[in-house]
C-alpha cells in the first residue's frame, strides 16, 4: 500500500507504529474478522446470564423451602417436648406448657 496512515475503515484497531513497521519492512498485514451472523442476537451471550439468574431463583426458592421446613420441625419438636415435660413450676408458680388432650 502507498498510504502513510493506516486506513480507518479497514483496521482502526491496529496501532500506528505496528502498521508503519510492517509497511517499512514489507511484512504483510493480516486482518482477521468474524463473519457477520444472520441473527443480530447472539444466544451464546445471553445464555450465561439467564442460566445464572435461573440458578439464583432456584436457589432462593430452595432456601425458602429449607427455612420453612426447619421452622416446622422446630415447632413440632417444641410441642412434643412441652407435652412430655408436663407442668413446670418455679417457687410456687406453675406453668402448663401444653394443653392436654
Amino acid at each position: 500500500m502507498h498510504h502513510r496512515e493506516p486506513p480507518r475503515s479497514i483496521a482502526p484497531h491496529i496501532p500506528a507504529e505496528v502498521y508503519h513497521h510492517a509497511q517499512a519492512t514489507g511484512q504483510p498485514v493480516v486482518i482477521v474478522t468474524q463473519p457477520a451472523t444472520a441473527s443480530s442476537v447472539r444466544w451464546q451471550r445471553l445464555l450465561y446470564p439467564f442460566a445464572i439468574a435461573g440458578a439464583v431463583v432456584v436457589g432462593g426458592w430452595g432456601l425458602v423451602f429449607a427455612l420453612c421446613w426447619l421452622m416446622e420441625a422446630a415447632a413440632h419438636t417444641a410441642t412434643v417436648i412441652a407435652g412430655a415435660a408436663g407442668p413446670v413450676g418455679v417457687g410456687g408458680l406453675t406453668l402448663k406448657l401444653a394443653r392436654s388432650k
